[in-house]
């Protein structure tokens, strides 16, 4: 078995930190299954500290489609396939343009706007359905942003959220949203040339084991009423929002 893992993993990729993703695969699936969100970003500040900078967000991108199609696929009578094609026309708009944008927002600018959003959308009062222009504007700004942050589950929960959709509804339809995020996000990084090949059994692991944690936090979800949901996703809201917003400040910071 060790001599096989030189063989399945990028050279730049030691044997136990492809192990440990492996294994939060599963349990940030779980979380993203069971709440609504939350695991892509866990994921993501994880696999930031042990892959290439240059590799980070391209990847990430392809085992999140992963873990999303699964998550699709085992709620897909609860998708709203209305939702779906306007955020993903928004969404070629916004990925299109974040692949060749030669002028770029300052990222602290990008942090605090990101971060005020979801705020707003987790606890503004008497907020209305927004509707389909919404979500195509909710699509293209967070295709756009992905090609930067990686993880934009947050903004995209935040748009949905609008929405007022059950929990069953509101998961299912947010995971095949972020489905033609990925999707589109990973089309343009091998357009620009990037080389996925040495990755994919590493992906394909944590994928499997993405799916696992899903069919477990999918149990917990069917078992949670819409309140209680409501609840727990405006706080998991407000965490990443808050860490948004910190994020934005230590930039400024650094860069003053």
């Amino acid at each position: 078995m060790e001599s096989l893992l030189p063989v399945l993993l990028p050279p730049e990729l030691p044997a136990w930190a492809a192990l440990l993703l492996i294994a939060l695969s599963a349990f940030t699936s779980f979380i993203s299954a069971a709440f609504g969100l939350g695991g892509g970003v866990l994921l993501l500040a994880v696999m930031a500290e042990l892959l290439p900078l240059a590799a980070l967000i391209p990847v990430h991108g392809v085992i999140q489609i992963g873990s999303n199609a699964g998550r699709a696929l085992v709620m897909v009578r609860h998708v709203q396939a209305a939702v779906l094609l306007p955020f993903l026309l928004g969404g070629v708009i916004g990925a299109a343009l974040g692949g060749v944008v030669a002028v770029r927002v300052p990222p602290w600018l990008l942090y605090l706007g990101l971060g005020a959003f979801v705020l707003w959308a987790a606890w503004g009062r008497g907020v209305p359905p927004l509707g389909r222009r919404m979500v195509a504007l909710g699509g293209g700004v967070s295709s756009f942003l992905t090609m930067f942050f990686g993880a934009t589950g947050p903004f995209v929960a935040a748009v949905i959220k609008t929405l007022n959709l059950g929990r069953m509804e509101h998961v299912g339809t947010f995971a095949a949203c972020m489905v033609l995020q990925h999707g589109l996000k990973i089309a343009v990084f091998g357009l620009l040339g990037f080389a996925y090949g040495p990755y994919l059994p590493f992906i394909v692991a944590m994928i499997a084991t993405g799916f696992l944690g899903t069919v477990i936090g999918r149990r917990l979800l069917h078992h949670m009423g819409d309140t209680n949901f409501q609840r727990i996703l405006t706080v998991v809201l407000t965490l990443l929002a808050l860490r948004l917003l910190w994020s934005g400040i230590e930039v400024l910071r650094q860069a003053a």
